[in-house]
Order: C-alpha cells, then sequence, then structure tokens
C-alpha cells in the first residue's frame, strides 16, 4: 500500500477493525432499525452510516482536522450536539414504550414506530456526521496513515476509504441479519420486546450523557 500513499497498512487495518467493532451509536442505530423495523429499513441506515463516513473522509481530505485541532471551542459544541440527537433518540425510543402499540402478530415483539426509509436514512446520517467519535477517529487516528508528500494526495485517502467502508459495509451488513435474527426469535413475545426498547433507550441516553460529560 506503500505505492499509494499510505503508512503502515496492517496496523492501520488493526485499529480500523477494533474501532468499528466496538459498539457505538452508529451500530446501535441499525442494529435497533433492523429489530424494530425490519431488515429494509436496516439497510437505509447502513447506507447512511457509510455516506456519512465518506462524507467526514471528504471534510478531513479538504482539511477539516486542521479546522477542528485549531478550534477545540467548535469541537466542544459538535460534541455537545451530538450527544444532544443521541439524547433525542434514546428519550424517543423510551416514549415509544407507552405511545406505540405492540405488535404481537407479523412485525414482531418489539415497537414499531411509523417511520419511512427516507426517515431512517436522515436520521442515521445526522448520528453519523454528529458522531465524536468517528470524527476524532479521523482526526486522530486516519490521518496519521497517509504519507503527506504524496501525489495525487486524493489517493491515499482514498485508498483508505476504500478499505475503511469494506470492514464496516461486512459488519454491519452482520447487524442486519442479527438484528432481524433477534426479532424473529422474540417474535410473539411483547414484554420482552419492551425490555430490549427500554435497554436499548437507556444505551442511547447513557451514550449522550458520557458524551456531553467527556
Amino acid at each position: 500500500m506503500e505505492s499509494l500513499g499510505v503508512i503502515q497498512f496492517w496496523t492501520f487495518l488493526a485499529g480500523v477493525v477494533v474501532i468499528i467493532l466496538m459498539p457505538g451509536p452508529n451500530s446501535l442505530f441499525v442494529l435497533k432499525t433492523s429489530i424494530v423495523q425490519g431488515p429494509k429499513h436496516a439497510w437505509c441506515a447502513l447506507c447512511a452510516v457509510l455516506l456519512g463516513d465518506a462524507t467526514l473522509i471528504l471534510l478531513s481530505y479538504l482539511g477539516l482536522a486542521s479546522v477542528l485541532l485549531a478550534s477545540p471551542e467548535l469541537f466542544r459544541w459538535i460534541r455537545y450536539l451530538g450527544a444532544a440527537y443521541l439524547l433525542f433518540i434514546g428519550v424517543q425510543i423510551l416514549l415509544s414504550l407507552r405511545q406505540s402499540k405492540v405488535s404481537e402478530g407479523t412485525e414482531g415483539p418489539v415497537v414499531v414506530a411509523a417511520a419511512s426509509c427516507a426517515s431512517v436514512f436522515r436520521k442515521s446520517l445526522l448520528l453519523s456526521l454528529t458522531n465524536p467519535k468517528a470524527i476524532l477517529f479521523f482526526l486522530s487516528f486516519f490521518i496519521q496513515f497517509i504519507d503527506s508528500g504524496f501525489t495525487p494526495s486524493w489517493v491515499p485517502y482514498l485508498a483508505l476509504a476504500v478499505v475503511l467502508e469494506i470492514i464496516s459495509l461486512l459488519y454491519l451488513t452482520t447487524l442486519v441479519y442479527a438484528g432481524a435474527a433477534i426479532a424473529s426469535f422474540f417474535k410473539g413475545q411483547p414484554k420482552a420486546g419492551q425490555a430490549g426498547n427500554l435497554l436499548l433507550g437507556l444505551l442511547f441516553t447513557g451514550f449522550a450523557v458520557r458524551l456531553a460529560l467527556a
């Protein structure tokens, strides 16, 4: 990969695998969507995550990393925005336990919210773009493996982006099918579905609190 302007590729690959496998808002949202609304909507969420990552890589290439490093205040507000959105999602899930009816038939055991695929895509994309974990990844990790003297300069960014997106696609695809399997397993058990939604809601609110206090 050195011929493409990539430094220490295998270190990068190991780091990417570890970071992607760590539980985070993006992966949880894809899993939650697959459980609650089915694989079709989960694929929309998955595509939004990939687009969000690609956008952050592009912004990193265009110099966003330098801007954020020079302005800690700006990054702090981005972190607060991400925390607020995580809290919003968590509260929505918790409120759905009271406001929505539990599907006991063909839809599975969870609370099914009325949302289009486009709506899921927008939520997932915004979550991805305001995810400080992803932003920090491209600030402090991703650019370390770019040979700044390589020309054309976009080639190493593209090479690493392709690797990252492939690994992310494989992992998120696994979550899509895992979510569908979980929904099928608990089909006809509304109490289990409510407990699952409660756990997801608490996880998202927990992420929000931890992020806001970081």
